[in-house]
């Protein structure tokens, strides 16, 4: 067996090994009943419902990701991805053309593969729960929709990839980089304009009290914002949300229209404050930042993986190609995305902080409190997960600490 092969194979069974540990660590914070700490916010009922929707999706979870794991490690081990690009390549001489049809194959099988474990997922544990609200012609559309996109988007980035790559040798992962960070900026500032629209419909937001309180609040604090929209959320699912999108002229702020219908006044413009401090505060920029740092390490990291043929052996081929390059890099990258994304978590979860602060600050801090309850228990969050949870996985803070959080700077304002 080749080294590079081995060396697959752990790295693959030592990230389902930790994600399992984490699961089953953040499942012994589970008790029969909610914890003294939340008792003001969860009964019985909702807190063992919360605990059954969390421990029914570990289970979905162990199950999915085994499966994964296990058709990986048959495709590594029986050299099928090797096999398969130097099939594509006996058909299509071209490697533009070979690139794009490897992909293409592996994308579609991946998809089919994974198709029965969401149709399950949507219309078996999230209608259990009382979450989905999707129909089957909504999951058939959205899928189809997903497969024009991914077509169109991830098609043109392979294609332009092969290009440069074929052009400019191992100095294409700048190119690489600069193309990618322009798209990053173009949807960061377009999103909700040209790709949400897509998959849900924005409108603004109505004439009345609630658009009254926000304006108040947005001009006493002077953040000139034009575009207030809801999204038609409920059509997906009854889970509420709110965010803040765009750059400049093109920033936006959208509300779900279920977290509308379940929030007072108070509470949503408390909401709106938090989205508020995002931008004041330039959480958005440091994010984008951050991602193009991100982005241009990995693109360099790959430009070193692509000139040894060695990785494309370990695959089960005798010809290094840009696909299994990629692929191969995907697998070893793991370990090193997980690290990024814990410095990514952690610089996220104190945005959060600091945007509850600015929040709790300019508007008020008791009314985010209850907003924030709200939608940890419609959400059938888990109220006190484990640390080491929170450390791998959270992008925002656990409930208690956000309100606790919060109490602090209420009593010290």
């Amino acid at each position: 067996m080749h080294p590079l092969l081995i060396i697959f194979l752990i790295v693959l069974i030592l990230s389902w090994l930790l994600e399992r540990i984490l699961d089953s660590l953040n499942s012994s914070r589970w008790g029969s009943s909610p914890p003294e700490l939340v008792r003001e916010l969860y009964n019985d009922a909702d807190y063992l419902k919360a605990k059954s929707y969390d421990q029914t999706g570990k289970k979905f979870s162990l199950i999915s990701d085994s499966f994964s794991l296990l058709v990986m490690l048959t495709l590594l081990l029986t050299g099928a991805f090797g096999e398969l690009d130097m099939l594509v390549h006996s058909w299509y001489p071209d490697e533009l053309t070979a690139t794009l049809v490897f992909f293409g194959i592996i994308a579609i099988c991946a998809d089919l593969l994974q198709l029965p474990f969401d149709i399950y997922k949507t219309f078996v544990i999230e209608q259990k729960f009382g979450f989905n609200k999707k129909t089957p012609g909504l999951f058939i559309s959205d899928r189809i929709k997903g497969y024009i996109l991914g077509g169109l988007i991830g098609g043109s980035l392979i294609a332009l990839f092969s290009l440069t790559y074929q052009l400019a040798g191992p100095s294409f992962w700048i190119y690489a980089w600069v193309t990618v960070a322009v798209l990053l900026l173009l949807t960061s500032m377009f999103y909700t304009t040209v790709l949400l629209p897509i998959f849900n419909k924005l409108s603004p937001l109505a004439d009345g009290e609630l658009k009254q309180s926000i304006v108040a609040y947005c001009t006493k604090t002077g953040f000139a914002i034009k575009n207030l929209m809801v999204m038609d959320g409920s059509k997906r699912s009854s889970k509420a949300n709110a965010f803040f999108s765009g750059i400049g002229a093109q920033k936006k702020i959208v509300l779900f229209d279920t977290l509308i219908a379940n929030h007072s006044i108070p509470e949503l413009v408390a909401v709106l404050a938090h989205e508020t401090g995002h931008y004041k505060l330039k959480h958005t920029l440091t994010g984008l930042f951050l991602s193009l740092i991100q982005t241009g390490l990995m693109f360099f990291i790959f430009s070193i993986f692509i000139q040894y043929p060695q990785f494309a052996e370990a695959l089960g081929s005798n010809k290094p190609t840009l696909e299994l390059g990629l692929l191969a890099f995907g697998i070893l990258y793991g370990p090193v995305s997980m690290a990024l994304s814990l410095a990514t978590n952690f610089i996220s979860r104190k945005h959060e902080y600091e945007a509850d602060a600015y929040a709790t600050k300019t508007y008020n801090g008791a009314a985010l409190q209850e907003a924030l309850k709200k939608l940890s228990v419609s959400n059938l969050s888990n109220p006190d997960p484990h640390p080491a949870y929170v450390f791998f996985y959270y992008s925002h803070p656990p409930l208690l600490h956000r309100l606790r959080a919060i109490e602090k700077v209420i009593q010290t304002a």
